[in-house]
């Protein structure tokens, strides 16, 4: 009873000194009859005090740290654009170099290059700018928009276009020949028509043929795409475990699969953002006994948009629709809209006051590729938004991709496989995926959104888009970027007569002066 006393003043001592309890205990470790240092005479079992209590375990050891099984699965939202390339259109290739063909709808207006002076004889040359020539064949009936016809009496009808029939091409120029179907009459009673005065810069939209009576044979339609070299790149992933790791009774329980979910994880999200941001090339690689190897790098679809809207600043309702507008009303129409975004886009688009569009319905929907998304509801369409986490990691959180439904080519040289093989000379096995493929954009429907940086330069051959506002002035060239499309929020009379809000004009800088056209919807107007 007398050494309990002791004991006890002993600790009371040390608590009124503010000595620590396992410093404490440490002053009491004493061995054991085997040796070692497992006795702590005298103190309660505590987490601290216990740990100093080697027994083989080892101070720090003695807690074993719980293990966030879900953080090893490989979670599909993380890696959307790869799920979408899954759900594509599979294409299997025979080479890693793929010619890949963009075909939308063939152009459906032409313009002139000058202009044709009004003309009483039957046919002329229409002089149209070199890549429109040969695009109306023979028999081709042409809209002339802006040019009024003439009625049987040779009366002018105001607001009702002349129409021209194309009967051949021009040996020397290329142009076609035309005649006007309701051109001038010098008397009601003349079989054929002259042809009024078209001016140069004049669109004129593509009709349907006019055949005689006992013709069947017409030219085939002229359509030459313009392929795009794609690269296919080959990916792998490699897993070895031991065969003593795998027998090994371990304190925290791995097994094999929870180690290959992180790798699989790891491979899919650096994959991904291959499919977003990778950047195309060729090179050869001296491998050791096997000689020069070509690598191939793919090209990510960042790169591959033919339309960049340029954005900074707060999403507004108009935005929206125009957006909408753009993306379902173009020469390439898609059946939805998905839109994969960084989290910035997303808190912009979810901040908009809808509170004056009731019309515009914002619902939860599961969308053809299985995910659940928010879709927005507009007259033109329908956008299907999800977070892209690949775009905040890549440093476009402010931007956003909006893809067409079933707009997509999945090139495959080799299909995904798996491998399982034993080490050579080792107690170890080797696992592993191998895919040699690449994702391509097919049609122009494909928008991409341009939060982060409005001086960035477009892709080649891409058309660029920004929103115009009453901040600028439409005769000042420092407000204006040459061959930037601007779509219209309000109506702009210093730009033209018809520049109203919802149009998209072009402008062209020379000096001071300040030229716009009216951009109609295809690529490179």
């Amino acid at each position: 009873m007398a050494v309990t006393n002791i004991k006890e003043s002993n600790a009371d001592v040390a608590k009124v000194a503010g000595v620590d309890a396992q410093v404490q205990g440490d002053l009491d470790t004493s061995k054991g009859s085997a040796g070692l240092d497992t006795q702590v005479p005298g103190q309660p079992a505590t987490v601290s005090g216990l740990a100093s209590a080697t027994g083989g375990i080892g101070s720090g050891n003695f807690v074993q740290p719980d293990l966030d099984e879900e953080l090893f699965k490989f979670q599909s939202d993380d890696t959307p654009l790869m799920q979408l390339m899954l759900k594509a259109k599979k294409v299997k290739v025979k080479s890693p170099e793929v010619k890949h063909y963009m075909i939308d709808e063939p152009a459906y207006y032409v313009t002139t290059s000058s202009a044709f002076t009004a003309s009483a004889t039957v046919q002329g040359v229409l002089p149209l700018v070199t890549n429109d020539q040969q695009i109306p064949r023979p028999f081709t009936t042409l809209l002339v928009n802006g040019v009024d016809g003439y009625d049987e009496s040779g009366n002018v009808t105001p607001g009702k276009p002349l129409m021209l029939f194309v009967v051949d091409h021009d040996a020397s120029s290329g142009n076609p020949i035309v005649r006007a179907i309701n051109g001038t009459k010098a008397n009601r009673n003349d079989e054929f028509c002259g042809i009024p005065a078209i001016p140069a810069g004049t669109k004129c939209t593509i009709l349907g043929n006019a055949l005689y009576e006992t013709q069947k044979e017409v030219d085939p339609d002229l359509i030459v795409p313009q392929p795009n070299l794609i690269y296919l790149q080959k990916r792998g992933m490699n897993q070895v475990v031991s065969d003593y790791f795998d027998a090994q009774k371990k304190e925290i329980p791995f097994t094999k699969s929870i180690v290959a979910e992180a790798a699989i994880a790891n491979f899919k999200t650096r994959g991904n953002r291959t499919l977003w941001a990778g950047r195309q090339g060729k090179f050869k690689l001296n491998v050791p006994k096997m000689g020069l190897q070509f690598v191939y790098a793919t090209e990510g679809v960042r790169w591959q948009f033919k339309r960049e809207l340029q954005h900074t600043g707060a999403w507004t309702v108009e935005k929206l629709i125009a957006l909408a507008k753009m993306f379902f009303t173009g020469e390439d129409v898609p059946k939805t809209g998905i839109v994969l975004a960084g989290k910035n886009f997303l808190e912009g688009i979810q901040c908009i006051d809808y509170s004056k569009h009731p019309e515009i319905q914002i619902s939860t929907a599961i969308n053809p590729v299985g995910w659940e998304v928010t879709r927005i509801h507009t007259v033109f369409g329908n956008f299907d938004i999800k977070r892209e986490p690949t775009l905040d990691r890549l440093g476009w959180s402010n931007s956003a991709g909006i893809f067409g439904e079933d707009r997509l080519v999945h090139y495959t040289y080799s299909s995904e496989h798996s491998f399982n093989d034993r080490v050579e000379g080792e107690e170890a096995t080797r696992t592993g995926i191998l895919i040699w493929d690449a994702l391509a954009l097919k049609g122009s429907c494909h928008i991409w959104v341009d939060g982060e940086n409005a001086s960035d330069s477009a892709n080649t051959g891409a058309v660029t888009f920004e929103f115009w506002d009453s901040s600028k002035d439409a005769t000042d060239a420092s407000d204006v970027t040459a061959g930037v499309a601007y779509y219209l929020l309000e109506d702009v009379p210093s730009i033209n007569d018809n520049a109203v809000a919802g149009t998209i004009w072009i402008a062209s800088v020379s000096g001071s002066t300040v030229t716009w056209t009216e951009y109609n919807g295809l690529l490179n107007a």
